[in-house]
């Protein structure tokens, strides 16, 4: 697998860590994503609702399948969003700019994950599309 071929495949992106401020990375992300057609579930528990689509408290409330699993939360917090990950099924991890946890991104590997570390979702689709 690489970057180009699962940004090609994903369609629904579960966003951990996405904010209702416009001026956090992760909604312009999110917001960026969504506009490209991507299907975003944002994951907070402080929020119902962000970018026009219902908000789940973690990864396990989520009731549908995802592509993939974006994650804007500090390095420390990795661990168990990689662990609900697995279990849920999900096929990749991203871990956005500055999220860089090696043990984690270890697991998920092991558990079959595809995994992208310390690199931004948005950048990378930019990339493609020129």
């Amino acid at each position: 697998m690489t970057i180009e071929r699962l940004l090609r495949q994903v369609r629904t992106i579960a966003v951990v860590g996405l904010s209702p401020n416009p001026f956090r990375p992760s909604h312009g992300v999110a917001e960026y994503m969504q506009r490209h057609g991507y299907r975003i579930i944002p994951v907070n528990p402080s929020h119902a609702m962000i970018l026009g689509e219902r908000c789940y408290p973690d990864l396990e409330a989520v009731p549908e399948p995802v592509d993939l699993v974006n994650v804007f939360r500090r390095p420390e917090h990795a661990p168990p969003v990689v662990e609900a990950a697995i279990r849920m099924g999900a096929p990749a991890i991203w871990f956005q700019e500055g999220v860089v946890h090696e043990e984690a991104a270890a697991r998920a590997r092991a558990a079959g994950l595809f995994v992208v570390m310390d690199r931004c979702l948005l950048k990378e689709h930019r990339l493609l599309r020129s």
